[in-house]
């Protein structure tokens, strides 16, 4: 087996490090092929008291990130690039529990891939105990988005968008690659179109990494704010030479990067006019269709409404399916809300951009119990 380097970036992570570590020794790879760096800022004390308390295995090293600008995961991620031995990366976050067979099975796809194979992603799930509104329809966005789209584009040979953690790389690629934008928020999405364009192929692996979802409103908002500002910065970066990138996407390729990147983003931006624009017809002309102007006003309002909505009720429905969680079907009567709180982190995103584009919103974990689904 070659050696496996495992990226874990912490930022006031005291509380869960123990867990993080105790999941990574829980992997089926033998110790003395793993190159564990646990990058943490150098002005986290707390955490770096955590991780200095613990008597860690020698495979685990804590690595300081450099103090400057900006204070992103990404820059953490790309300062401990130059100093990992693994011929493969992964990283995992704080809450991270990952199947102890991953890197296993990460390893065996990549020897039966081809070359240009340069990630495998893991599949995300929702572990929390104890689920409300908000956690509910994050799982079910997981189950669609895991376990249904990415999978459906890989198969399609088109590109993806990453997840944030349990991507698995080929280390030479990643480098030739660039590695990860420092300035970016979201720079798994960035990443993922990046290598299509240098003509690398990305996977999906069939194991499941479990996550802890935010359960409440103010924490989910900061993160789902980061998200739609990074994959603003996605677009606008890519489209910065929207011929060069067609050339080196394909139009199959360019195709799916506006659906998935600038039709997101779109759709959480222009929801709440055409609902408002709905409502408004509906209390005041009964949703005329008398003239040809009000006919076509309405139409467009009700199929983008109508469209958005059943196609995110159908990833989760069969996402949430495959997961098992058949029970929990029912909240996708509850999109239109959902979504309205979705547009609220898009235009907040947007400001955002406009007045601090690198402000990385540290999403806190540890808060919710966790169900103990490892095992699935």
């Amino acid at each position: 087996l070659p050696i496996y380097s495992i990226l874990v970036p912490l930022y006031r992570e005291a509380n869960v490090l123990a867990e993080i570590v105790k999941s990574i020794s829980a992997l089926d790879y033998p110790r003395e092929k793993l190159d564990v760096k646990l990058v943490l800022e150098a002005d986290d004390n707390e955490t770096l008291a955590a991780a200095r308390a613990i008597l860690l295995d020698p495979c685990f090293e804590i690595f300081i990130a450099p103090r400057n600008e900006p204070r992103t995961k990404p820059k953490a991620l790309q300062a401990a690039l130059p100093f990992v031995r693994g011929e493969y990366i992964v990283v995992y976050d704080a809450e991270d529990r990952p199947h102890p067979e991953q890197l296993r099975g990460a390893y065996a796809q990549f020897v039966l891939g081809k070359p240009q194979l340069a990630c495998m992603q893991a599949k995300l799930a929702i572990d929390n105990k104890k689920l409300n509104f908000l956690t509910k329809h994050f799982r079910a966005e997981y189950c669609g988005l895991f376990d249904v789209l990415l999978p459906a584009l890989a198969r399609w040979r088109l590109p993806l968008p990453l997840g944030g953690t349990s991507n698995h790389f080929r280390t030479d690629l990643l480098r030739k690659a660039g590695g990860w934008d420092p300035h970016n928020v979201t720079e798994d999405a960035d990443l993922g179109f990046r290598l299509a364009r240098f003509g690398y192929e990305t996977g999906v692996l069939d194991s499941t990494t479990w996550e802890e979802a935010p359960e409440k409103f103010d924490s989910w908002l900061s993160q789902r704010t980061r998200w739609f500002k990074g994959w603003l910065q996605t677009f606008i970066v890519h489209m910065r030479d929207s011929r060069n990138l067609r050339e080196q996407l394909g139009g199959r390729g360019y195709v799916a990067f506006q659906l998935l990147i600038g039709g997101t983003i779109t759709a959480a931006l222009v929801h709440p006019v055409f609902l408002f624009w709905l409502v408004w017809d509906l209390v005041f002309d009964g949703l005329s269709f008398s003239g040809w102007f009000e006919s076509l006003e309405t139409s467009i309002a009700l199929l983008t409404l109508c469209s958005g909505y059943l196609a995110s009720a159908a990833l989760s429905v069969k996402g949430l399916r495959r997961r098992g969680f058949s029970s929990a079907l029912f909240v996708v009567l509850t999109i239109p809300l959902y979504w309205l709180l979705l547009s609220t982190a898009a235009w907040r995103a947007v400001w955002q951009l406009m007045h601090s584009p690198y402000l990385w919103e540290k999403t806190e974990h540890g808060l919710a119990a966790r169900s103990g689904n490892e095992s699935r």
